[in-house]
């Protein structure tokens, strides 16, 4: 992204996410997850719509050329899906009461992408790829473009029928969650601890509105600073200050998540939370208690290591609740059901 480099993946790395990959695919046809991940395969699109995966990658590409933040947007938005009704795409129907009307997701983009991904894929194979799929597969190439491991995920998922608002807050994570909080969603998901501290690793890219964290420090009328939040590093908290004053209502006010690499997929994430500098109470959460502390340090201290486990993780992400064979549909818009 803009002059950064991006360091090449090294090979034995690749070698161990493949390997990690295998033996995560193959406990999960023993032992399923709360999902029907079991109709998916890799090569769902083999004979129907072969170049499918790679129009997802090309529109994201250009997408992600014109706008550097659209990776975070795309990854931000694939959580918020497969975390109510499961990866379905019930995230992108538009419509009074549904989830994207919830005021929790006013925030999300993303979605002229997808949206732009459906219109080439409905030219080349009409009626064939769900929008679930290119939600998924959207996130996987954001995460590759913005300088993170290449990664394959099965597809062959369905696009779902429900959509409601009032699904949204119980099974999505407010960024003032405890760590006991955040795991009882995440396992409600079948998502273990550990893959809450590595998909936590997704705020290494994106931005968030003020209103999410400035709640952990406040000024007084005549400008002295006081952290709520001891666990926020007190110089951070006045740079945050001047970008968010106090009293802003302006919902365009963005702060980037990671403010030493904002545009780049890596570890430093784990890092600034060591400097006491994560955005979001949540975050700080991971690594004061006991349970996560260890393996914020394990990813800190290794890039490799992160990008293994992100692999594994997003892979058990994308197979959340998902709809095969014949449940739900493909729609021929993603924002919109098709008419029955």
């Amino acid at each position: 992204m803009g002059k950064t480099e991006f360091c090449a993946y090294k090979a034995s790395s690749h070698h161990k996410v493949l390997m990690l990959l295998f033996f995560v695919i193959l406990c999960l046809s023993f032992f399923p997850p709360l999902s029907s991940s079991s109709s998916l395969s890799f090569d769902f699109y083999a004979g129907t719509c072969p170049a499918a995966e790679m129009m997802v990658k090309d529109t994201v590409r250009s997408a992600s050329d014109l706008d550097p933040t659209i990776p975070g947007k795309l990854l931000r938005l694939l959580f918020h899906d497969c975390f109510v009704e499961g990866c379905d795409a019930s995230v992108l129907l538009q419509g009074n009461g549904t989830e994207r009307s919830d005021p929790a997701n006013k925030s999300l983009g993303g979605f002229s992408v997808i949206d732009a991904a459906k219109r080439v894929l409905e030219i080349f194979c009409p009626e064939t790829v769900s929008c679930a799929d290119i939600l998924a597969l959207a996130a996987r190439d954001a995460v590759e473009f913005a300088g993170g491991p290449n990664i394959q995920i099965p597809t062959g998922r369905r696009d779902g029928r429900i959509s409601l608002a009032a699904n949204v807050r119980p099974n999505i994570i407010d960024t003032s969650f405890t760590l006991d909080e955040m795991a009882k969603v995440f396992s409600a998901k079948g998502l273990s601890m550990d893959d809450l501290v590595t998909l936590s690793g997704a705020h290494t890219i994106g931005t968030a509105h003020c209103s999410s964290f400035n709640d952990r420090f406040k000024l007084d009328p005549n400008g002295n600073l006081t952290v709520i939040d001891s666990s926020l590093d007190r110089q951070y908290a006045a740079q945050l200050t001047k970008m968010c004053p106090s009293g802003a209502t302006d919902g365009s006010v963005t702060v980037s998540n990671d403010p030493s690499t904002p545009l780049l997929f890596d570890n430093q994430y784990y890092r600034i939370l060591l400097q006491h500098k994560g955005l979001f109470q949540s975050d700080s959460a991971l690594l004061n208690d006991v349970r996560t502390r260890n393996r914020v340090l394990e990813l800190a201290n290794n890039q490799d290591s992160f990008f293994e486990r992100w692999a594994v993780s997003f892979l058990k992400l994308t197979g959340i609740g998902v709809k095969t064979d014949d449940e739900g549909e493909i729609r021929l818009s993603c924002s919109l059901p098709n008419n029955r």
